[in-house]
């Protein structure tokens, strides 16, 4: 698709970085679309993706390993400019003609990188931001008890109010001899190479990584690559993104018909929205309340989507038939597969009655169609997380993935464009089967409604704190355990309920929230009294890993 705000792209390599998602992010951030391929896709490849800048991740190899991933020498004769992260830098210097040996001691963690001081750079003001000034001489720098020549670098133009960087290390192996051509233009304190930059060629390095949190000014050191050596404008907004979507829909489609399978979560609510300003009363968005859901969701997707949008809405009272398939199931992978099934049957069912059915919509995200090992080659089997996985095989629809090409943040900002409401995008990850795997045991609606019940009681005294937007996610599990109590002057025999509050950045990881002990007593007390049937709190404060966000 060959529109504005592809026409900047950039192009990631992929050599198995922990923080190859993350480079792609922090770019977008910049208003720069970019892509994440595998670092062997080839020379042709590159060509035919036409991209503006080129970046080589970091990775877990040496160059010297065995079965080290290298690239073809050639992609620095494409006039392409190239920034190498970590590994990345280290595969230039080898490739080029320079030296990389191992470290005696690893660089691993918080560090500092040496610059040359303002006046270098003010000189180079002075003198206007030519590439003939950036090839000044050379400046001896005294680190510790060694000296290095440094040279002004065109990355760290308009940071180098300080002569110290923060960055974040995470290397074993060390550029000793730059290849000819290059300069250095940061050492760390061993006064080992942290970045340097050949000019004329338009390949540049940088030993740490810039795309972390830990290296403060790394966003800014990005945006001088991307807008000062590549010479990008930052095209690629969610407003720009709409107006090309919904054009590409448009001419898809046509006069056809599209279902949209929605489950009231951020990511099927935003491609409703989009499809529904492309393609008006063509779409038919179909809602099925399978009784695991939070309280008054299947009200709140009426209000919004039929109330708000005026959306051609089926809603599917399904409750029965989902519960009566799940009785006796106790099994997780046993209730997620009978819950799918279900899912897929009820869903084919409608869309069976509905004249002119052409077209699937799914919300599926970037991060779902990266490989998962993405540096080693197309895995066999992309990992699906939208909850109509299988229905384009059975029921042979087109399938249409509007958000395919963005993040989680840049779905939510898309929502924002749309109008949807705070409460839809703003929500926390709620899992596709549901409160099944937040019932650790069998499913009845006697503990579907219980746990409703103390869920959003949950959510509830989280917003009243003002963390609701601060957390990942927040909600209640219901123990297959029961424990003795005393209510007023009587015994009582009855269910445990566990709080799950998490922190997280893409849920990969996460690690459990050091809630206010006030907040955390008026949420124990308030579910106690007030939901029947449970006599007892608990507070999960295990991370992931081990553990998963999900209790099943």
């Amino acid at each position: 698709m060959n529109t504005d705000i592809h026409q900047e792209k950039v192009v990631i390599l992929d050599f198995g970085s922990q923080y190859t998602q993350l480079i792609a992010r922090r770019i977008r951030e910049q208003h720069v679309y970019c892509e994440i391929h595998a670092y062997n896709i080839g020379i042709e490849r590159l060509k035919e993706l036409s991209p503006k800048a080129i970046v080589l991740s970091g990775g877990p190899s040496s160059v010297y390993d065995k079965n080290a991933p290298i690239i073809n020498a050639d992609i620095f004769s494409l006039g392409i400019p190239i920034l190498g992260i970590c590994y990345g830098m280290q595969l230039i210097a080898h490739l080029m003609g320079g030296k990389v040996v191992p470290l005696e001691t690893r660089e691993y963690g918080r560090d500092v990188v040496y610059i040359l001081p303002q006046e270098y750079y003010d000189d180079i003001k002075d003198k206007e931001k030519t590439e003939d000034n950036y090839k000044s001489k050379p400046q001896k720098v005294d680190i510790g008890n060694k000296s290095i020549f440094l040279a002004p670098g065109k990355l760290y133009s308009g940071l180098s109010d300080r002569e110290k960087l923060d960055v974040w290390m995470s290397h074993g192996d060390s550029i000793i001899e730059p290849p000819e051509g290059f300069v250095i233009t940061a050492a760390s304190g061993y006064a080992v190479t942290a970045s340097f930059e050949n000019i004329d060629a338009g390949v540049y390095g940088v030993q740490f990584h810039p795309e972390v949190s830990h290296t403060p000014q790394g966003s800014e050191i990005l945006h001088n690559f991307l807008f000062d050596v590549a010479g990008l404008h930052g095209l690629w907004t969610m407003r720009s993104f709409i107006d090309t979507e919904v054009a590409r829909v448009k001419e898809q489609v046509g006069n056809d018909h599209v279902i949209c399978a929605l489950s009231g979560g951020v990511d099927s609510s935003v491609v409703a929205a989009l499809l529904f300003r492309a393609i008006g009363e063509n779409l038919t968005c179909i809602f099925v309340d399978n009784g695991l859901l939070k309280k008054g969701e299947t009200e709140r997707v009426k209000k919004v989507f039929k109330g708000h949008f005026g959306m051609d809405l089926h809603v599917v009272d399904a409750e029965d038939q989902f519960l009566s398939r799940l009785s006796g199931i106790v099994d997780p992978e046993k209730k997620r597969k009978i819950i799918g099934n279900l899912f897929i049957e009820i869903f084919e069912e409608e869309a069976a009655v509905i004249p002119g059915v052409k077209y699937l919509a799914q919300g599926t995200l970037y991060p779902d169609v990266i490989e998962s090992v993405s540096f080693k080659g197309p895995s066999a089997t992309i990992k699906s997380h939208h909850n109509v996985g299988g229905l384009p095989d059975v029921m042979n629809l087109i399938l249409i993935e509007p958000l395919k090409e963005l993040f989680k943040d840049e779905v939510r900002v898309l929502g924002n464009e749309l109008n949807l409401p705070t409460e839809i995008i703003g929500r926390h990850p709620f899992p596709g089967p549901g409160l099944a795997v937040r019932i650790l045991g069998e499913v009845t609606k006697k503990n579907c409604d219980l746990l409703r019940e103390a869920d959003v009681i949950v959510e509830n005294e989280i917003k009243s704190a003002d963390l609701y937007d601060e957390i990942w996610q927040a909600f209640a599990v219901l123990l297959p355990v029961k424990t003795v109590g005393v209510m007023g002057d009587e015994r009582t025999y009855d269910n445990v309920v566990a709080l799950r509050i998490v922190n997280s950045l893409d849920g990969m990881t996460a690690d459990w929230v050091r809630l206010p002990y006030d907040v955390l007593a008026r949420i124990a007390s308030r579910i106690i009294n007030e939901v029947k049937g449970v006599n007892r709190v608990v507070y999960d404060v295990s991370t992931k890993p081990p553990s998963t966000i999900e209790w099943e």
